[in-house]
């Protein structure tokens, strides 16, 4: 994975407290606050509002979608790190300044306390879906 081993150790010791007292411990907290600084928090509040969806064809090919704070719904791509979103372009990708834009990291802890919304689609619609983000770059 694109993640350091320490961030993913961290998801892989809030999915198993989750699953044992179905609550996330605060050194926890604390924990993805030290490691994910700013993104933390909102991609918590993110989780909150059930705003990720995994979306997955028939052939198993899976993405996300987060439907963001400002109502604009991004694509992530967690098995390459990746989301369609300017912050993740501009802090992640271009100033290095941040590991993942909140999205990501929305995604992450939604796979992490089984909190995904699931969508499945035929291969057209997931099709249409990656067009119409390359219709929104170019």
């Amino acid at each position: 994975s694109t993640l350091p081993a320490v961030a993913e150790e961290l998801l892989r010791e809030i999915k198993k407290a989750f699953q044992e007292t179905s609550q996330v411990p605060d050194d926890l907290l604390l924990g993805l606050k030290f490691i994910f600084g700013p993104t933390a928090v909102p991609a918590l509040d993110l989780v909150d509002q059930r705003s990720v969806t995994r979306v997955r064809s028939p052939s198993g090919r899976i993405l996300y979608q987060v439907l963001g704070s400002s109502g604009k719904l991004y694509t992530c791509y967690s098995s390459c790190h990746f989301c369609t979103c300017p912050a993740f372009g501009f802090s992640v990708l271009q100033k290095s300044e941040s590991l993942l834009c909140k999205h990501i990291l929305a995604v992450y802890l939604s796979q992490a306390l089984g909190a995904c919304q699931e969508l499945a689609v035929s291969e057209e619609q997931l099709t249409n879906i990656l067009l119409a983000e390359e219709e929104d770059e170019g």
